[in-house]
């Protein structure tokens, strides 16, 4: 028996052209010869529809389009495709999250999702009632376990702490499948494609069944999805690999399987890399722009975002900004110009000090009697900021955000000057982390891609003389070690401080993070490349007083 998993790329709410990436799909696997396809978690929607499922006018939508899909691929194979189905019933939430099956030209058998993550990105509970109870498609005589993403990932083998109180594969596996499907939509982060190829393994040898899983690819709002569906054998051997970080259609013979080695090894930075430009490409492609806008500073920031997307929509599409002050240095200058030539794309200049002047009048009589401090710094940001917004509204070009995790994190930005975009690329990177994906770049491409001058530098924002981030911020490889234990693993500030940091710097540090909330809440979407983003997942208050930091 063939099973086709297809990979694909939907887009939220496009049910026409996600239904024609499954029809494409389907073709393909029926070429191959397969009896069964199997589309991501949510396909026909698009994942996350967010509250686009709380619109009755979408879920009828929904299943007209599926109605239609199943007729067009009347005498293909049969195609499981998720969707969100009403919840007939008067209790519970008003819909399940479905895989339905298209048979023969019609709606046929319905899977529900049993688990539902309420962590992180996710919130179906908002929105899905969860199902219990074992759910088998039989087909060719072969008895399918149908799962839906969450429900494989509560092995009481596998976890050291259960999320949920219930394990819907050993359901099935008590109801006698042969094997086990799992329809996913499931959001890259570093590290994580290797814990699931561990877990899925874990649990096909655990069981004595294959195990199939298909994931979507691309991206979606600031959620990137890797794709790399796959297949294990009964003895946790893969058997199938879907391509990462694209589309795929990946057949599996349940009869004739044969085990792969292990999967390539990659570094953190070419994984960070691939996301960043899928997500990038996708966003800017799926919110209907054909180019981007963004300054250049002759930063390391500036300059990631500016090969990042001359890679993700091409170096044509691309328009860099410099807007020098008379604090700018001409080395910054420079540099930004000979980033823009190693990347072939644009680059236009507005000097921003006559705008200064103009301010500077403006505002001489209310400042009178005032030192110069960070509100004249400020004042440049938005400066900047109100001419890339201009330039972005002219061409009708998206205009990407360049500052990264570090400084979100801790507020080293500018309310409606640097924060100004649509788009905020690498706000989900580290400081550190953005000079290694640099170097692994200019070593990859064999050639300094970015300037070297631009790597060794000392950062600055360059608002004032002789500045540099280091005036006002600990060294980024002390900051972003604090902000890691804080922000992704939890560590209280006196954890942190055992590990050997300094105090006053730690709580001067989650100081700045908390204060800082009201920032991130009116942030351009950051696409999520770690396991705690800033963004859909980050639900902090902004009017608080959290002791153990003061």
């Amino acid at each position: 028996m063939k099973i086709a998993l297809l990979q694909i790329n939907p887009t939220v709410g496009d049910l026409s052209g996600n239904a024609q990436l499954i029809s494409e799909g389907v073709a393909a696997a029926q070429r191959a010869g397969a009896q069964l396809a199997v589309t991501p978690e949510l396909a026909l929607a698009g994942y996350l529809p967010r509250d686009l499922l709380l619109s009755p006018g979408f879920l009828s939508r929904c299943w007209q389009a599926a109605a239609s899909l199943a007729a067009a691929l009347a005498g293909g194979p049969a195609v499981l495709v998720g969707l969100p189905e009403p919840n007939m019933s008067d209790e519970g939430r008003p819909l399940f999250n479905t895989a339905v099956l298209l048979r023969d030209g019609r709606l046929d058998e319905r899977f529900r999702k049993g688990l539902l993550p309420t962590y992180d990105v996710f919130d179906e509970d908002r929105y899905f009632e969860p199902f219990r109870g074992p759910q088998v498609l039989t087909l060719d005589s072969r008895r399918l376990g149908i799962s839906i993403c969450e429900d494989v990932w509560n092995d009481r083998d596998f976890w050291k702490r259960r999320r949920y109180h219930f394990d819907p594969i050993q359901e099935l596996i008590g109801a006698g499948v042969d094997a086990i499907v799992n329809l996913s939509a499931s959001p890259f982060s570093v590290g994580k494609p290797h814990l699931r190829d561990q877990m899925l393994s874990s649990m096909a040898a655990k069981h004595k069944r294959p195990v199939l899983y298909v994931n979507q690819a691309g991206g979606n709002d600031d959620l990137v999805f890797d794709g790399r569906s796959s297949a294990f054998d009964s003895a946790g051997a893969p058997t199938a690999r879907g391509r990462s970080f694209a589309t795929d259609v990946v057949i599996v013979d349940l009869d004739k399987s044969t085990p792969l080695g292990p999967a390539p090894e990659r570094a953190d930075e070419a994984e960070i890399w691939d996301a960043l430009v899928l997500g990038t490409r996708d966003y800017v492609r799926k919110c209907g722009f054909s180019s981007v806008v963004l300054g250049l500073s002759g930063g390391i920031d500036s300059a990631l975002t500016a090969a990042i997307a001359a890679e993700a929509v091409g170096p044509d599409h691309v328009l860099g900004v410099l807007m020098p002050s008379p604090f700018s240095s001409q080395g910054s200058i420079d540099d930004s110009l000979e980033l823009a030539r190693h990347l072939a794309i644009a680059t236009l200049t507005l000097p921003i000090e006559p705008a200064m002047k103009a301010m500077e009048l403006t505002l001489d009589e209310a400042f009178r009697g005032t030192a110069r401090d960070v509100t004249e710094e400020n004042i440049q940001a938005r400066l900047r900021g109100n001419l890339l917004m201009a330039l972005s509204n002219k061409r009708g070009a998206l205009l990407l955000t360049t500052g990264n995790k570090s400084e979100l994190a801790v507020g080293y930005c500018t309310l409606y000057g640097d924060m100004s975009g649509g788009l905020a690329v690498i706000a989900d990177v580290p400081k550190t982390m953005v000079y290694r994906i640099a170097r692994w770049l200019n070593a990859t491409k064999k050639g300094a891609v970015i300037p070297e001058s631009i790597l060794t530098k000392a950062p600055s924002a360059e608002l004032r003389p002789n500045q540099t981030d280091q005036d006002s911020l600990p060294p980024y490889d002390v900051l972003d070690n604090i902000l890691q234990r804080y922000i992704e693993q939890h560590e209280p500030a006196e954890a942190i401080v055992a590990a050997g940091f300094d105090a006053a710097t730690v709580r001067r540090v989650l100081g700045l993070v908390g204060r800082a909330e009201f920032k991130r809440k009116q942030a351009a979407p950051g696409l999520k490349v770690t396991d705690r983003a800033f963004g859909t997942g980050w639900r902090m208050p902004i009017a608080a007083r959290i002791e153990a930091v003061e």
